[in-house]
């Protein structure tokens, strides 16, 4: 993964330095120190580090294990009932705590893939299935409930378009965002049913069979220093010890929009609406970033009025989180540089062009979808991907009459879709790290699911297209 994206990144730099070898050469290094201008890879980059420290209190105070020893009752009481029936639970419980954290896609990921990982782990429930749990319910959650950053940026998008009321359409355009939908409803029908199909059913075999939790060469995103890390002996295992600083992340993502986006809001009629507003205008990797720092330090005073860790060992911990997500780190840092590349290059400006001259209106629904897949699994942004696709799809829907609503529905799903199939995804890459997945696993054995959602969803774009036409 890190010797194609170099290779990626250092060839995109020798087409836009016109094959001069050592012209390319520099500017492709120079475009790894370019990722740290910009203050929202930067915050980013921090928060994925950041993680690490986390990761290893929660495990280091027992935290981790209180909570098993309750989740362990549940196990229990619905083992009772029937045999298996846990794992269908404990699933859908994953799923529901995915959709519910719709503020964010990175808590959302990082929560679900934290929470549930040793529960997954001590039901046999492979890494790759949590991972495309936490993967799927992310985004579209955060898309389909626009309350947050996402629903801000799409606005602030559509205005830049002329559109005069943005909200509704946003909010009249959910109707029509098929994959998000099909992506939440895939994900309940694969739990409920226990049928899997590809890579993910030769995955849940190998578990079944042999106990094992990934792939025999799979290189987690996590190293076994953090999922296994050893507990302080001689303390008592406490749940909240795990859920609290947890607890204290989640909510401190929508405090930190509304005091992020305070000041960018200049026209409201009530407190309620000003809080509303900065919500929406709040920087999501500002937010991300202060949260899990907050929920670091609530985790030291918490350990430390406990007694379970003195200041030493805490630094010493937040030290060694930090250096073993370095390989996390590493791979966002070429992410982001390959996605600055493409950029640069134009690539998904001259995709979404070359359809202007042949494209008929019945077809454009359709088309904006697949085009705008394309894009985000090439940059692996859906939020760059919006920007490029509404300044091109809504004066294409405009000028044929289409019906807007369901325009911007194709571009926004076109954006998670790809998305979703990206390797170079920061989401993705979130999930992989949070369930302890194999990167490429993980994307392997989630594409099936996503393919499926995206073919239907063209063929329900071809379908409206002709309607609407």
């Amino acid at each position: 993964m890190y010797i194609a994206l170099l290779f990626g990144i250092w060839f995109s730099w020798m087409i836009i330095s016109d094959w001069n070898v050592l012209d390319g050469t520099l500017a492709a290094i120079e475009s790894l120190v370019n990722v740290f201008k910009s203050p929202g890879n930067t915050r980013t980059i921090m928060f994925s580090a950041l993680v690490g420290a986390l990761l290893l209190f929660i495990q280091y105070s027992k935290g981790v294990e209180g909570f098993i020893n309750e989740l362990n009752k549940l196990i229990v009481f619905f083992e009772k009932k029937q045999k298996g029936y846990s794992r269908v639970i404990i699933q859908l419980l994953a799923m529901l705590t995915g959709l519910l954290l719709f503020v964010e896609t990175s808590i959302s990921s990082l929560t679900v893939g934290t929470l549930y990982r040793p529960v997954f782990d001590k039901l046999k429930i492979p890494r790759e299935k949590l991972a495309y749990i936490a993967d799927s319910t992310s985004a579209p959650s955060s898309i389909l409930i626009p309350f947050n950053a996402w629903g801000a940026f799409i606005m602030g998008l559509l205005l830049t378009q002329g559109i005069d009321s943005p909200f509704s359409l946003m909010i009249s355009s959910i109707r029509y965002n098929f994959y998000p939908i099909l992506a939440v409803i895939i994900v309940f029908i694969v739990i409920v049913s226990k049928k899997d199909i590809g890579v993910m059913a030769k995955a849940e075999k190998r578990t079944r069979e042999t106990g094992a939790l990934m792939n025999e060469n799979s290189k987690p995103m996590l190293s076994d220093t953090i999922t296994s890390y050893e507990s302080k002996p001689g303390i008592k295992a406490r749940a909240y010890n795990m859920i609290v600083p947890l607890a204290t992340m989640v909510v401190m993502m929508p405090i930190n929009l509304a005091f992020t986006g305070w000041n960018e809001v200049t026209d409201y009629t009530s407190f309620s609406d000003h809080l509303f507003q900065a919500i929406g205008k709040g920087s999501g990797s500002a937010s991300v970033l202060y949260a899990v720092t907050t929920a670091i330090l609530v985790a030291m005073i918490l350990y430390r009025s406990q007694g379970i860790m003195k200041i030493r060992e805490m630094v010493d911990l937040v030290l060694k989180g930090i250096s073993e997500l370095m390989p996390l780190a590493l791979l966002m840092l070429l992410a982001f540089a390959i996605g600055d590349a493409c950029n640069q290059l134009g690539t998904g400006n001259y995709v979404a062009e070359l359809s202007k001259e042949w494209l008929s209106p019945q077809l454009l629904p359709a088309i904006i979808f697949v085009i705008s897949s394309f894009i985000a699994f090439s940059t692996g942004t859906s939020w760059g991907t919006f920007a490029i696709m509404m300044a091109i799809s809504i004066p294409m829907a405009t000028a044929n009459e289409l019906d807007l609503p369901l325009v911007v529905a194709a571009t926004l799903g076109g954006g998670i879709f790809g998305d979703h199939c990206s390797p170079i995804s920061d989401t993705s890459i979130i999930s992989s790290m949070a369930s302890a997945s194999d990167h490429i696993d993980h994307v392997n054995t989630q594409l099936p699911y996503a393919l499926i959602g995206g073919c239907i969803t063209v063929i329900m774009y071809l379908i409206l297209g002709f309607v609407f036409v």
